[in-house]
């Protein structure tokens, strides 16, 4: 049985279904045969759920006009709409922002099912770190008798009852509010996108799921997507440690002096990532 679940999720732009294969063998190199087998690895895929819409849009502009720099207008396409979707009409029933945070429920569903009682340490990056938290959120909120406008969470047991054909137990409900969760690692952070508008006494974070809970926020200064979460507000400056760090030099080097796509997604292959996220898993199976 194992001891604990790391779970991904990615963050914006095109996604291939297994993205998350690197860190995941990265880790079982890390934790090493006496401890890999302790761990299990899930991870949170969304991107499809927009990713043939936005697909059709970039065809048609790329077949019926001329633009340049076709690599930086797809990532900004592909990943912007992707933001601009969660967000449009979230409060509808089967909205993009309730489909991704379905998402993130089987996943954590599945984490439940090996073992109810594991701790559970998320790695998200970009867009997903905003996913994540909204779903945390939602899922406090509503576990604390308020009330939630969108997502899953808003009727949870209606949820439940459409897409998993029954109820979750007491336990598999704490375990999908992430009430196990000790660990939180964001790479590329762009909440700060999502709150900026917002009076500061609105900019609450998550509360901390569990008396060890750690969020370590990652983030390379040259990264125009990826952002400090400490200034944001008192509970932020309380809750989260920002480490700055120089993301993916070695794997494209020069190219990280200022910023370009690349420098946004170097996270999940660099020592500064990997290493403190190792630690943390270790600390919960040794």
């Amino acid at each position: 049985m194992p001891q604990v679940a790391l779970i991904t999720v990615h963050g914006m732009g095109q996604t291939p279904r297994d993205y998350a294969a690197g860190v995941f063998g990265e880790m079982r190199i890390r934790l090493g045969p006496a401890l890999r087998e302790r761990a299990a690895f899930y991870s949170v895929y969304y991107q499809d759920i927009l990713q043939k819409n936005e697909q059709t849009v970039w065809e048609r502009v790329d077949s019926a006009s001329k633009v340049h720099y076709d690599e930086l207008r797809k990532f900004m396409l592909f990943g912007f709409a992707d933001a601009a979707g969660l967000e449009n009409r979230k409060e509808d029933p089967g909205s993009v922002y309730e489909l991704a945070q379905a998402q993130i429920a089987r996943a954590l569903l599945a984490a439940c099912a090996a073992n109810p009682g594991m701790p559970v340490v998320f790695l998200a990056h970009s867009l997903g770190c905003q996913v994540l938290s909204s779903f945390i959120y939602d899922a406090q909120k509503a576990l604390g008798g308020g009330r939630v406008e969108a997502g899953v969470w808003r009727d949870f047991d209606g949820w439940s009852r459409s897409a998993l054909g029954r109820l979750p137990s007491e336990r598999e409900r704490h375990f999908l509010a992430a009430g196990t969760c000790t660990g939180l690692v964001t790479t590329g952070c762009n909440i700060p996108i999502f709150v900026a508008a917002h009076k500061e006494m609105h900019i609450k974070p998550i509360a901390p799921p569990t008396p060890l809970f750690h969020w370590l926020n990652l983030y390379d200064p040259d990264d125009v997507l990826g952002w400090p979460l400490q200034p944001l507000s008192s509970g932020y400056r309380t809750l989260v440690e920002d480490r700055a760090i120089n993301a993916g030099q070695g794997a494209v080097g020069w190219m990280l002096k200022s910023w370009n796509p690349l420098s946004h997604n170097a996270y999940w292959k660099d020592k500064e990532v990997l290493e403190p996220l190792a630690g943390m898993l270790r600390r919960l199976v040794d």
